[in-house]
């Protein structure tokens, strides 16, 4: 396992990291997500994603115990707020006072004394965005939380945190967390630009596009049982890439992942670590062999004729428009 640096700052992550969205608390109960958790250590997978709202609480509370006796120093915890994790009027978004009752939450369901990178899970346009940089900057200067990230905010959004960080002295947002892969490419026009001069890591998320990418989803055929499109807590996420089309062209690329010795979920994996914009690509699993297989994209280097195929493979499938965004009631 290959380690980067998180943008321009001094902390690294393994280029897999672990996310554990539909799977702990939803689709894998304890044992199992233990068991997947214990691959991706023995994978050298150190790095582990989370957020308060993922099973409603529950993924966080299973992966503070899935970590438990972990050395702590040897991982990096992240997870996320923004969500509405309670039925009161703040118990969402990104104000003061849900920041820092969340943060606390966290820590506890976490079994962690630190969170080493907080993100801000979506921009919230009720709350002016100074009053949450202060509030994450005091928890820096707290050392409740090392790093603070935001995750699918557009290139303005997070200019406009950056600037006012500069001008106040606020703590810096240091990383992103976008929907990324060889189909979704969104954040390739403003935001990877903005990123690489501003000295901003991307985590990405989705890199086999729910599922798409391994190939399991065949034309004219229904969805697999038990796989992320029969899962409601998913489904919104996979559907958009279920046409025809798409799935006729993702067969066509078994024989360009076969050439470069790789499954078609590594291929995909590897594809999303190829741009220096990128820290980490996030995998999930519901089975420790999912964990090991994608791991192996670690390291992988693609040559530019695979990466050539690829887009002529794809073609007028590649979703770039920046105007595509995730939805803003949707998650992760």
């Amino acid at each position: 396992m290959e380690h980067r640096h998180l943008g321009r700052s001094g902390l690294k992550v393994s280029e897999i990291a672990y996310g554990n969205w539909v799977t702990h608390g939803s689709q894998v109960e304890q044992e199992a997500a233990e068991a997947c958790v214990a691959a991706a250590l023995d994978e050298g997978i150190t790095t582990f994603d989370t957020a308060d709202v993922y099973a409603m609480t529950k993924a966080e509370s299973i992966l503070g115990q899935a970590l438990h006796g972990v050395r702590r120093e040897s991982v990096e915890i992240c997870t996320k707020v923004f969500w509405p994790t309670g039925s009161g009027a703040n118990d969402r978004g990104l104000s003061r006072k849900h920041i820092m009752e969340s943060v606390h939450a966290s820590l506890r369901r976490l079994q962690t004394d630190y969170i080493d990178l907080y993100q801000a899970h979506r921009y919230d346009h009720e709350t002016p965005l100074e009053e949450t940089l202060r509030a994450f900057d005091d928890l820096v200067r707290q050392g409740k939380v090392l790093y603070v990230g935001v995750s699918e905010w557009r290139a303005e959004e997070i200019q406009a945190a950056l600037k006012i960080a500069d001008q106040t002295g606020l703590d810096r947002i240091v990383s992103n967390q976008p929907q990324y892969n060889m189909i979704w490419r969104v954040i390739e026009s403003e935001v990877i630009p903005l990123a690489a001069r501003e000295g901003i890591g991307q985590i990405v998320w989705s890199p086999i596009a729910q599922g798409v990418l391994t190939g399991k989803y065949l034309p004219g055929a229904a969805p697999p049982a038990g796989s992320r499109a029969t899962d409601e807590r998913g489904s919104g996420f996979v559907t958009r890439y279920l046409t025809e089309e798409i799935l006729a062209r993702v067969q066509r690329l078994k024989p360009v992942a076969e050439q470069a010795g790789l499954t078609l979920a590594q291929l995909a994996v590897a594809w999303t670590l190829q741009n220096p914009a990128v820290s980490a690509a996030i995998i999930g699993a519901t089975r420790p062999g999912q964990v090991r297989e994608n791991a192996r994209a670690a390291g992988v280097r693609l040559d530019q004729e695979v990466l050539k195929q690829v887009d002529a493979i794809l073609g007028d499938q590649i979703v770039s428009d920046p105007e595509f965004t995730t939805s803003p009631r949707t998650r992760p």
